[in-house]
């Protein structure tokens, strides 16, 4: 098999003394048993995306390894020097249940520490949610959260995050990636100063619990509350560290765990996938639901930032509830308590993404708030809420099963959108509704919108240059109609641009260059494409809407628009 000249350049480097051994026997090993293996280890440098960095653990630029992590560490550490000049630097570090992420952690502080930095790390896996708070409580520079997510077993990431608990956003994350790019791998210090190395744990877990209480909860009685039977499984994840004690500090008392899965386990051996946006993910939670005939399901991904919710529809079925019907449930919630208590003056916000439903801007305007839309990812969110300090962040989400209540965190919070459900459900069931009575009802008031995902799988080398001409295609080839509906605007957010078919008028778009298309059709669908950040996909993205005047009309309209939505995918030919 040939390899490219720039791949041997790479492989070469890794074969020198800055390297260990056992690193320099694998490549050797690679070299002669799997070339395919090695050219797919050090084609590319891992790139940062929407969440972070990600990868498949291994040796080589391609992957997760005690390298690749250090060499971004070494780089934020010479750029929090550069930032902070003069001050005693700080940063927090948590890691999840994954495969080496407690060892991968332990040398992110290491090389912090090496560089002066004093180091916070949590004694044992922690949820996201928590990381961000902790940057924050403890006044710390930056934080690192070592996590894949939602991704299969054989990967784990790095997240940074900054002084406001949010993700790295422009312009710090391109002069960061600057930064790490021009430094050589002998430039990485791994020799630790343990006494600049704090281990945290109790402490900071009951700030969180205490914050997340406060935020998230809603003068719930404590019979609704002790009424409501729920069902939650961590999928062998870090949840388990933080929601079953904040749903005991906050009174639920009928609690009842997936036992199978309440086991953190980098495996995560009862799941196909530990992403609670795959309906199989939380077969075994619905099972235990239907045994102890339970009000409501939640399931959590390994780090605790997405959720999954199933609910008992009109027949008294247990259904699972999608990403935007999840984050309206409980933008709506909020934006009826604040209305209720006088605190909505004008000067409020929600936040949602350009992928997501357009309901959350019809709930903005019900309400006289404003309905801030950025890029997928909530480090966008958080960044509106440092960007815009004269305005109140109620809450917000985004359809990929996200959700934050508040600003205490910075970025999706399993953790506390659970509790804000569980308050919902209670008092809905207490006042003889149920959440799907509830969300049926906006439906009626906001209009009713349907959305629907397809996510398309292309790995390696091949399947990037795949999904980078599927979207050359798009854009050289547009499309002018779609279901008998004339397309009226197409917003190409690599150009900046937003283009008026029916005028031809072009107007420049505010939002940061992503690569991401976007059709609107005139009867008010919305169809987006948009490679994914962290995984190799691409993701069609289809919203379609209508009204109806009660509750009568649902299930015929829901049948329009199943059938809408399926006639625009075979029509673009993604089924």
């Amino acid at each position: 098999m040939h390899i490219e000249k720039n791949i041997l350049d790479k492989v070469n480097e890794w074969l020198t003394p800055t390297f260990d051994r056992e690193t320099q026997e694998k490549i050797k090993d690679m070299m002669t048993s799997s070339p395919k293996e090695l050219e797919e280890s050090f084609y590319k440098n891992l790139e940062f995306g929407t969440g972070g960095m990600r990868g498949i653990m291994g040796i080589g630029t391609n992957r997760i390894n005690k390298y690749t992590l250090g060499k971004n560490t070494q780089g934020l550490s010479d750029y929090l020097k550069k930032s902070f000049p003069g001050e005693n630097l700080k940063v927090a570090i948590a890691y999840d249940c994954r495969h080496n992420s407690d060892v991968l952690g332990k040398i992110v502080a290491d090389v912090f520490s090496a560089n002066g930095i004093k180091v916070f790390l949590f004694s044992e896996m922690r949820p996201t949610p928590e990381l961000s708070f902790a940057v924050k409580h403890l006044n710390c520079h930056a934080g690192i959260v070592l996590t894949a997510s939602h991704n299969p077993p054989e990967y784990n990431g790095y997240k940074v995050y900054w002084q406001d608990g949010g993700q790295l956003v422009p312009p710090q994350d391109a002069e960061i990636i600057q930064v790490i790019e021009n430094l050589k791998y002998s430039e990485i210090r791994f020799e630790a100063n343990e006494d600049l190395i704090e281990y945290i744990d109790t402490d900071v877990d009951q700030a969180f619990i205490d914050s997340t209480v406060a935020n998230a909860g809603f003068n719930t009685s404590a019979f609704a509350k002790q009424n409501l039977k729920i069902v939650y499984t961590s999928l062998h994840g870090t949840s388990i560290k933080m929601v079953p004690p904040v749903l005991a500090k906050a009174g639920y008392t009928d609690v009842n765990i997936v036992p199978e899965q309440a086991v953190p386990n980098g495996d995560f051996p009862t799941v196909v996938s530990p992403n609670p946006e795959e309906p199989e993910a939380l077969t075994m939670a619905l099972a235990l639901a239907e045994k102890l005939n339970a009000d409501i399901v939640f399931g959590t991904d390994p780090d605790s930032d997405r959720l999954g919710v199933a609910v008992r529809d009109n027949q008294d079925k247990m259904i699972l509830l999608n990403g935007n019907q999840t984050m309206v449930i409980m933008t709506h919630y909020l934006l009826e308590q604040w209305r209720k208590a006088g605190k909505i003056k004008g000067k409020e916000f929600i936040g949602s993404t350009i992928v997501s439903t357009p309901m959350m801007l019809e709930l903005a305007s019900a309400y006289n708030v404003e309905c801030k839309v950025g890029l997928t990812g909530f480090k966008w969110i958080a960044k509106f809420i440092k960007d815009y300090p004269e305005l109140k962040f109620i809450g917000g989400g985004e359809e990929s099963f996200g959700f934050m209540v508040g600003d205490a965190v910075r970025d999706k919070d399993a953790v506390g959108a659970i509790l804000l459900m569980c308050e919902i459900a209670a008092q809905a069931k207490e006042k003889g509704s149920s959440v799907y009575k509830e969300l049926q009802q906006m439906f009626v008031d906001f209009g009713f919108y349907k959305e629907h995902l397809i996510s398309i799988t292309k790995k390696g080398i091949e399947g990037a240059q795949q999904i980078k001409q599927m979207m050359i295609d798009l854009r050289e080839n547009p499309v002018s109609e779609i279901n008998g509906q004339r397309v009226i605007m197409v917003e190409d957010y690599q150009n900046s641009t937003a283009k008026n078919l029916l005028s031809g008028e072009t107007e420049p778009l505010t939002i940061p260059k992503s690569d991401v298309l976007i059709y609107y059709l005139e009867d008010g669908s919305k169809i987006c494409a948009r490679p994914s950040g962290t995984e190799p996909k691409i993701k069609f993205y289809f919203s379609v809407n209508c009204t109806i005047e009660s509750l009568s009309d649902i299930p015929e309209a829901e049948q329009q628009l199943d059938q809408k939505i399926k006639n625009i995918i075979a029509e673009m030919q993604l089924n």
